[in-house]
């Protein structure tokens, strides 16, 4: 059971730390026009949350904020959409006050 465990973080370190380029827009940016630099690595302070439920840290909360204009583009991105869209995640938004986007 603790090496299923110990594998599964494993991977989820993998996968966090992939740069997959991914393009966030704001209202009345032009299409293909990068307007927020998204870089699902600035996540990983967020990963003992996502992964075990618990509490998220400050600098978790901090860098979810920053990335919220990424976080379509993360649930859109087969790579990181189950972690994105796991109950977890949903707590972890909920305790960081960032709401969780409609794409």
């Amino acid at each position: 059971m603790k090496a299923t465990a110990l594998v599964f973080i494993a991977f989820l370190i993998v996968v966090m730390s992939s740069q997959v380029p991914i393009k966030a827009t704001v209202d009345g940016a032009s299409v293909g026009e990068t307007a927020q630099q998204c870089t699902v690595t600035e996540l990983q302070s967020c990963l003992p949350a996502l992964t075990s439920g618990g509490k998220p840290t400050g600098d978790c909360c901090g860098k979810l904020k920053a990335q919220e204009p990424c976080l379509c583009g993360y649930i859109k991105n087969p790579a990181y959409s189950k972690y994105v869209s796991s109950p977890n995640a949903h707590k972890v938004f909920v305790d960081c006050n960032v709401s969780y986007p409609t794409c």
